[in-house]
């Protein structure tokens, strides 16, 4: 900063002062939304213990002053008054009272910096008014808390701490908290900066948006970025990649305000829906053969953005020692303290998503438990891949390797952060940048017509990346999940599955001339199967009768794995074998909520009222011995050809990846899927496709 400071922190540990010039890496902000709910995300009103537990050499039972069991937070920090948050950058701290800045947004991940930029000192430049005590605060990988340095302040000034970046190898943060004296204290202003020639460059982005029939979410994330100038600054072109029957130029009195404010830096292209990875692809494409875009930001539609998080992912990957794709967090838009994962990698003998911490949790509330005392979100987490609900992707990453798969809804993220990986690109999860985006925590989309996605998707991932012989779990585990549709009569589901298994054994050329046809011939087969024809209410139903409740009126049990191998050949002979009751195709006998429909419950009956997650419809299970020997058989068979054919599949698709995730190939598939045209459309004599907004059609 050139400002004198009013007091400057030079502990002996400190990194020497420099006088080159600076570039802002983090700035203090409060939520744009005061609401209670997120206001712990960006401030916290009391002191917080380390959740750490102290050990010997990592054999326990080392002396602690910690609070808490190990991994486990010490205490919830109290709640800010959200009157005091009218400000985005600034903040009143009352006489007597503390405010902590070691928070999701505002505390800098350190470790993070430390690892993946060359950065290695660290300004922390804070601007009060008043009286108070400012205190800079670190951690550790294992979340032990630790006092930096602290500078008491008067009247109004600049406070500069000079911080040293050399440790945080495994991991650990700085924040700074606030203490007001006899009087209040305002926080002005804050911003963590390094020198500015340590950036590998000073790049721009563009945004990389596809929406299918969320127009309302669309238009408020068009806005946030048009009122942001900071955002605008950098910002190239917002590519809104539309796949929508309802879509953005139908509503003319909403998006052309927002049209005329951004210019040539929003353009809206419509096409058919062919998918996240049609629609993400053609974003990336633009963004990549624009001249000017250093990176491309992917996003969900349906995200509420923290405008900072856009400014800090570009900021980070500036900084990066490589090209380096970043990611947001994604926490649950409709519990908006609660993160849903700090990190993910791809686990290669299952080919499943795992945290990247094993300590971590799923949901994590930052509400009842502060990250100043949960010590596993101090750890750094090495990831694999972040979701595409917002993610930076170096507009030369995406020309050395390529778009997206062609597979439509599920893996595309992760087998493209995999691919990167293998090509030299990493990608980091950066804490302090998030989105709000609907949970699928409360959703199953393994059953019904998204199973087939997961599926074929899975496998293919699997033939490009699997490190395994013969994918090692995958085709077993597949098999299993097949046992278990089967017998819990989610015949549609496994249905799914089998074409998956088959398009999979067709080689890797299906993949695009299907691209936007495969869901609707999969939603088409839903009318053959009655546990994918579901009603809104349970008594549009015929009543339960049942007569003789299965296993004695004894409560379900998972069978122990043990067993397991025995108790599936039993309960499969049930299902090939035993006709069903003569009332089950009546009558169901039994109504099971969603969360109880466990695979080894559905088991135990010929028919059963079935609700789905979303608790918004109702089908009916009824079992069908011929379905179960047909796809059983089917299921086999397709097993067994994979099994065998292995490595001259995954030969084949590693040897067609670079050509079928090629701009040529995307290209075609571009002009072969033109958004189509409907009614409306016809009616006032339009084409009703191509694209918008000033954007070339492929």
């Amino acid at each position: 900063m050139n400002a004198t400071p009013a007091a400057t922190a030079t502990p002996e540990n400190a990194a020497p002062e420099t006088t080159a010039p600076q570039r802002v890496l983090q700035r203090l902000i409060l939520p744009t939304e005061a609401s209670p709910d997120i206001a712990p995300l960006y401030i916290e009103a009391s002191d917080a213990r380390s959740g750490a537990s102290g050990s010997a050499f990592g054999l326990g039972g080392g002396d602690s002053s910690d609070a808490g069991a190990p991994g486990q937070p010490a205490a919830s920090a109290a709640s800010v008054d959200v009157s005091e948050l009218s400000d985005r950058r600034s903040v009143r701290i009352p006489a007597q009272s503390m405010r902590s800045f070691g928070t999701y947004f505002n505390a800098f991940p350190a470790s993070y910096w430390r690892r993946w930029t060359p950065v290695r000192a660290l300004r922390l430049v804070v601007r009060t008014a008043g009286s108070g005590t400012l205190v800079v605060m670190r951690s550790t990988a294992r979340g032990s808390l630790q006092r930096h340095d602290s500078v008491s302040v008067t009247g109004s000034g600049e406070t500069v701490f000079e911080l040293p970046l050399t440790a945080f190898g495994d991991g650990g943060w700085y924040w700074f908290d606030a203490y007001a004296g006899a009087e209040d204290l305002t926080i002005i202003g804050a911003e963590w900066t390094a020198d500015a020639d340590l950036a590998r460059t000073d790049g721009t982005f563009s945004i990389a948006m596809t929406t299918m029939n969320k127009v309302d979410y669309v238009l408020d994330n068009i806005a946030t970025v048009a009122e942001n100038p900071d955002l605008r600054e950098k910002l190239d072109v917002m590519y809104i990649v539309d796949q929508g029957a309802d879509r953005l130029g139908d509503h003319p009195e909403d998006l052309a305000p927002l049209q005329a404010e951004l210019g040539e830096q929003l353009r809206i292209i419509e096409q058919g829906n062919i998918g996240g990875s049609g629609g993400f692809s053609r974003g990336m494409y633009e963004a990549s053969t624009n001249g000017t875009s250093t990176y491309v930001i992917n996003c969900d539609d349906d995200i509420v953005l923290e405008p900072e998080t856009l400014v800090r992912l570009v900021t980070f990957a500036d900084f990066a020692t490589r090209p380096t794709l970043v990611g947001a967090h994604m926490f649950d838009l409709n519990n908006r303290s609660v993160l849903h994962t700090f990190g993910e990698v791809v686990n290669p003998w299952r080919i499943q998503p795992a945290l990247a911490n094993t300590e971590g949790q799923l949901g994590h509330d930052f509400s009842a438990e502060p990250l100043r005392s949960t010590p596993w979100l101090h750890r750094r987490a090495d990831v694999d891949y972040n979701g595409w609900w917002s993610c930076l992707i170096p507009t030369e990453t995406v020309r050395a390797i390529g778009l997206s798969l062609p597979v439509f809804i599920k893996w595309d993220d992760a087998e493209y952060g995999l691919r990167a990986k293998k090509a030299g690109y990493p990608t980091v999860s950066l804490p302090g940048a998030g989105v709000w985006h609907m949970s699928w925590v409360d959703k199953d989309d393994l059953v019904g017509w998204q199973a087939y996605f997961h599926e074929r998707n899975r496998i293919i991932t699997a033939l490009l990346h699997s490190p395994y012989p013969r994918g090692g779990r995958v085709v077993r585990e597949s098999q299993f999940m097949d046992v278990k549709h089967l017998i819990s009569m989610q015949y549609y589901t496994e249905a799914g599955r089998l074409m998956a298994q088959r398009d999979v054994l067709e080689g890797p050329d299906a993949l695009h001339p299907s691209i936007g046809t495969k869901l609707p011939e999969i939603r088409a087969m839903a009318s053959d199967f009655a546990d994918a024809s579901a009603k809104k209410d349970q008594d549009s139903y015929p009543p339960v009768h049942v007569d003789k409740p299965p296993r004695k009126g004894r409560p379900f049990t998972e069978p122990r794995r043990f067993m397991l191998p025995v108790w599936t050949a039993k309960t499969l002979a049930k299902q090939l074998l035993k006709p069903t009751s003569p009332r089950a195709d009546e009558n169901p006998q039994a109504v099971v909520p969603h969360l109880d429909a466990k695979w080894w419950r559905l088991s135990a009956y010929d028919s059963a009222l079935v609700s789905n997650a979303e608790g918004t419809q109702v089908a009916w299970y009824k079992r069908d011995p011929k379905q179960v020997r047909d796809k059983l058989a089917q299921a086999l068979t397709a097993h067994l050809d994979l099994h065998r054919r292995w490595n001259e599949l995954a030969a084949q698709y590693r040897e067609s990846a670079g050509r079928i995730t090629s701009f040529e190939e995307w290209e075609r598939t571009f002009a072969e899927n033109p958004a189509p045209v409907r009614e409306k459309d016809r009616a006032a004599g339009t084409a009703g496709s191509g694209a918008s907004g000033g954007s070339t059609s492929a």
